[in-house]
């Protein structure tokens, strides 16, 4: 029987390169066991097969971003362990254009800029990369986004128009926002300054409830023919 080793050494060995290229090859996707990709270097083996893919290449790992279709609301904002697992692979969407390679680690220290209100549904964000969660995170010059809500009760136009701008709650001014009918019980909300937790205290500001928020977009990214409960990752030439 064979002594259990890491699988970086067995790496090292193979390719007859540092320990630090073989954690690159393993992190990066490129080593396989039995057959199947492992991407931790810690790995034990003993006597399976190890390969390394003819492609490997040692550039480094690239951060990621990945849009997700949330389906169903949660009560509370997203923690880690539920975003790894809505972004399990088997939930990645058939149509990604992105190219990129899926690997385990993508799915780790993801950030999550402009969170979802608790009940909300639609378009999240997760990210790596520390350019878009500053730019998605910044306040000063904050990305637009866009809002489905569903509503019990009538609106009249005096309520509209106050949706749009001049509401206040507590004693605070809310900045503008565009609001518009989609239907007797839909509307639109697009804003760039406004809290989106505070779209539930505006409609009942004007004597409706919002039974419902959906995102559609955020910036120039938006759901397109994501399905519900699908992932997918952003193309290294899109832009919010």
């Amino acid at each position: 029987m064979t002594e259990p080793v890491r699988l970086s050494k067995r790496v090292v060995a193979l390719a007859q390169c540092s320990r630090r290229e073989a954690e690159q090859y393993i992190e990066g996707g490129w080593v396989r066991v039995d057959g199947e990709v492992e991407e931790r270097p810690q790995f034990m083996v003993a006597e399976q097969h190890v390969s390394i893919d003819p492609q490997a290449r040692l550039s480094p790992i690239a951060p990621v971003s990945i849009l997700l279709n949330l389906a169903e609301a949660r009560p509370a904002e997203l923690g880690q362990a539920d975003i790894e697992a809505l972004l399990a692979p088997e939930n990645r969407w058939e149509g990604d254009f992105s190219g990129v390679r899926p690997l385990r680690r993508h799915r780790q220290q993801l950030g999550m800029p402009q969170p979802l209100p608790p009940g909300g549904t639609g378009l999240v964000v997760c990210s790596q990369d520390a350019r878009i969660l500053r730019m998605l995170n910044d306040q000063q010059q904050p990305v637009e986004q866009e809002f489905l809500v569903d509503i019990r009760g009538q609106l009249d136009d005096k309520g509209l128009a106050l949706l749009n701008h001049g509401l206040r709650i507590n004693h605070y001014a809310l900045p503008p926002a565009k609001v518009s009918r989609q239907s007797e019980q839909r509307l639109r909300f697009a804003f760039k300054r406004l809290q989106a937790d505070r779209i539930g205290m505006m409609c009942q500001a004007v004597g409706v409830q919002a039974t419902s928020l959906k995102r559609l977009r955020i910036g120039r990214q938006s759901l397109s023919k994501l399905p519900p409960g699908r992932w997918r990752y952003l193309a290294p030439f899109e832009r919010f």
